[in-house]
């Protein structure tokens, strides 16, 4: 199951990280002073990623 967690870190700040069902960290998050923008971004996330474009900025290699 793929999972969201959000955790404080040596800062203080906010942030996430997506998990894979296999328990492999995907992505981290920004960090956030408010727990409650972590969240809002979390629910950005989930919102509107199905439509998301891939945009490749790396040079094709020879």
């Amino acid at each position: 199951m793929y999972k969201f967690e959000v955790y404080k870190d040596k800062a203080g700040e906010f942030r996430f990280r997506f998990k894979a069902s296999n328990g492999e960290t995907m992505f981290l998050s920004e960090g956030y002073k408010a727990k409650a923008s972590a969240m809002s971004a979390i629910e950005s996330i989930k919102k509107n990623t199905p439509s998301a474009d891939v945009v490749d900025q790396t040079k094709a290699e020879a």
